[in-house]
């Protein structure tokens, strides 16, 4: 099962970086698959330990992906990478292992700690097409212009049935996105 969440991870320095990424799970293992280069894949290979962040705010997805990366944190309990405090959710991580990989190496984690801090109460349509859409700008470099316009013009449909102010502002971050890049590959 693949669950779309945002991984905290910290460098050297304490710096916290905050990374969109589907986290696969497998029993009790989590596993982290970032794409090189990355600050998340270099941040865990130092510290050893991660947050994944189970968060309903799709702000933070679509800020992440267009640049805005300063989210509240707080600390957590038992690691020293932070959480993310607009997080319904959180499950502190360490490093077990690696399976290497010249493009997405597999890192598999298991969680020292686990909280919930407000109740998820789902995701409308609006919430889940700005995912899907974030999805997209994080792979616009391998996916053509028509496929990305095909699969918007579809997520738009729900999108504009269910939005709220929240999404309409993530919603604009990610399509500014994706014309900026379609006017730098013109």
């Amino acid at each position: 099962m693949i669950h779309e969440t945002l991984v905290t991870t910290h460098n050297e320095d304490g710096i916290a970086h905050i990374a969109p990424m589907g986290i696969h799970t497998d029993g009790d293992e989590f596993i982290i698959l970032p794409f090189r280069p990355s600050a998340t894949l270099d941040n865990l290979l130092e510290s050893h330990v991660a947050v994944i962040n189970y968060c309903d705010d799709v702000r933070v997805f679509a800020g992440c992906l267009t640049g805005r990366r300063d989210w509240p944190l707080r600390e957590a309990e038992k690691i020293s990478t932070p959480v993310l405090a607009c997080a319904l959710a959180h499950t502190e991580v360490e490093l077990l292992r690696i399976e290497d990989n010249p493009v997405r190496p597999k890192l598999f984690c298991s969680a020292v700690h686990s909280a919930n801090h407000a109740p998820f109460k789902g995701f409308n349509r609006a919430q889940y097409a700005v995912l899907e859409a974030a999805i997209l700008v994080s792979r616009l470099g391998m996916l053509s212009p028509e496929k990305i316009a095909s699969e918007l013009a579809y997520l738009r449909i729900g999108f504009d049935k269910t939005a709220g102010a929240r999404e309409r502002e993530a919603w604009d971050w990610l399509m500014t996105a994706i014309d900026d890049h379609n006017r730098t590959k013109s």
